[in-house]
């Protein structure tokens, strides 16, 4: 069993910038691929950023540029820092993990963008 506790989301205005953390913990636990999914109202969940492990991040063309994926394995967190969020990018944001012991989704944290 893997747990997966987000942190981060919020209000921000049009131009600002939010940080998301999600921390993975479980037993024998080898993450292969740690990444953001987002999911606003109405419409699919798409893949935001990911990164695996020893890899190169992976961006939706919506957010390169303004989004960084990043990791700290020693600590199974991954991050993501958004820049210039826009107020097409509010949405629930999802961290997902690719593991020893299969696929599981953070809670979902809420973000916002007001223009």
């Amino acid at each position: 069993q893997v747990q997966l506790v987000e942190s981060g989301g919020g209000l921000v205005q049009a131009g600002g910038s939010l940080r998301l953390s999600c921390a993975a913990s479980g037993s024998s636990l080898s993450i292969y691929v740690m990444d953001w999914y987002r999911q606003a109202p109405g419409k699919q969940r798409e893949l935001v950023a990911g990164i695996a492990t020893g890899g190169t991040p992976n961006y939706a063309n919506s957010v390169k540029g303004r989004f960084t994926i990043s990791r700290d394995n020693a600590k199974n967190t991954v991050f993501l820092q958004m820049n210039s969020l826009k107020p097409e990018d509010t949405a629930v944001y999802y961290c997902g993990v690719s593991s020893s012991l299969g696929r599981y989704w953070g809670q979902g944290t809420q973000v916002t963008v007001s223009s």
